[in-house]
């Protein structure tokens, strides 16, 4: 069991329970530190409120108060409340830093970890990395927005195994002196401005995961997104790109034949079993990062021969009737649905639509020329309409539920089409969760049958 090591503060808020709320919690409590817990949302009869009570922390439910802040000497936020939150605005107004739980693991291990960001493609590229690990013999464990909260891991990881931290900008934000050994920054585009504020805040979070790096790490980088080259360039540690369409001989590329890491031909293209071009570009980061680390060729191979894709994400979901349905409920932005869409050379109908963040879809323009029809529902359909009319997509039809617009699609398609669930927007207007939304998709296809 590792411990917490000269973490430099004794009084500390936990604000937000959740998963890494209640992770953190626990775990400052095991190492003697003195915890307050606020959560706006909690019921004091909730029974994670009575499990952290039986330790001994106070936990403060269903309003803010702001006098929880005057023997903090920290805040460890949960990474979704917004920083406009009263008590983080006044926190800063008292000069006591705000984290989230992700900065703990800088103080729990010293072994190296590998984090992975990017506006999409994280959790393909984190779930192959590990893979990859695992299939060379050498062990790994999966944390951060997949599988466990980081610090629960951390906690327990073992000087021979190797962490994979898929980070979001939200946990990025939080952090002073996180370090990953490897780190890899996958694209970058406009996202999540609502919580951000403005798109240089939000580079500016996603920078956090390679600032603290020295000449010892690595920086697994894009080398074909212009805007990640200019971020990287002043980066202290050893930079190792990643391209689809240049030769990197200090990194990983491809040719129209095989993928390589640097001059080393690692696998022939054809015998890759994940499709899209974006999918690619993952691989490519994943072969970079997984080397990097120890992985071997042949574990490599394994994986790239046998993996179909994460769930939500670009995931087979069925052939019915000679209609391929696909599950892309994780795209919750205009750039993953492109991508999505460019991994299909077969008519595609597409159903999207959400939550409505201020976005126009006019960059999803160009995209659509592969798409016969357009099924839409949520906040965002008027919107799509909009750009599936300037597309001269040919049918759109609106939809108010996912059963409804499964069976549309369905009805108007034809054998060969692919019927891709994309949305291009988050779920919260219809679905608790993206995952809620593809589980829902997958049950409709299903009941096709």
């Amino acid at each position: 069991m590792n411990k917490l090591n000269d973490f430099p503060y004794k009084n500390i808020l936990v604000l937000g329970l959740a998963k890494s709320g209640t992770a953190t919690s626990k775990i400052l409590v095991k190492n003697n530190y003195n915890v307050s817990v606020n959560d706006l949302k909690a019921s004091n009869e909730d029974q994670v409120v009575k499990e952290l009570q039986a330790l001994g922390v106070d936990v403060v439910t269903g309003s803010h108060p702001l006098y929880l802040l005057d023997n903090a000497e920290v805040v460890v936020k949960n990474p979704g409340i917004p920083y406009e939150n009263a008590l983080i605005q006044e926190a800063k107004r008292r000069e006591i830093p705000v984290i989230t739980e992700i900065e703990l693991v800088h103080y729990l291990i010293s072994s190296p970890y590998i984090g992975i960001t990017g506006s999409n493609g994280k959790t393909t590229t984190t779930t192959l990395t590990h893979e990859m690990l695992e299939q060379s013999n050498k062990k790994s464990k999966i944390a951060g927005n997949i599988g466990k909260v980081a610090v629960e891991v951390a906690e327990t990881l073992a000087t021979d195994e190797t962490m994979v931290v898929e980070l979001s900008s939200f946990q990025l934000m939080g952090t002073e002196k996180f370090r990953p050994h490897i780190a890899v920054f996958l694209n970058l585009f406009q996202s999540h401005i609502d919580y951000h504020g403005t798109y240089p805040n939000y580079k500016a979070a996603k920078t956090r995961i390679f600032e603290n790096q020295t000449n010892d790490d690595y920086l697994v980088y894009n080398a074909d997104d212009n805007e990640i080259c200019a971020l990287v360039n002043d980066a202290s540690a050893k930079k190792i790109p990643f391209s689809s369409s240049q030769k990197c001989l200090d990194g990983a590329w491809c040719d129209e034949t095989y993928i390589y890491f640097k001059e080393e031909p690692i696998i022939e293209r054809q015998r890759i079993v994940l499709v899209g071009k974006h999918n690619l570009e993952n691989i490519l980061a994943a072969v970079a990062a997984s080397m990097l680390a120890g992985a071997t060729k042949e574990g490599i191979v394994n994986v790239l021969t046998t993996f179909t894709g994460v769930k939500h994400r670009t995931q087979y979901v069925e052939n019915v009737n000679e209609r391929m349905f696909y599950n892309d409920s994780k795209a919750t932005n205009i750039l993953a649905t492109s991508k999505a869409l460019g991994s299909f050379e077969q008519p595609i109908i597409l159903l999207a639509g959400g939550l409505d963040r201020g976005n126009d879809f006019e960059e999803l323009i160009p995209h659509l020329t592969n798409v016969k029809a357009m099924i839409l529902f949520g906040e965002t359909a008027d919107k799509l309409e909009k750009a599936g009319l300037a597309a001269n997509v040919s049918t759109i039809l609106f939809v108010e539920t996912m059963k409804e617009a499964v069976d549309q699609a369905y009805e108007i398609s034809n054998e060969k089409d692919v019927i891709l669930l994309s949305p291009a927007c988050a779920s919260w207007d219809q679905y608790r969760t993206f995952e809620e939304r593809g589980d829902m998709f997958t049950e409709a296809v299903h009941t096709l049958k």
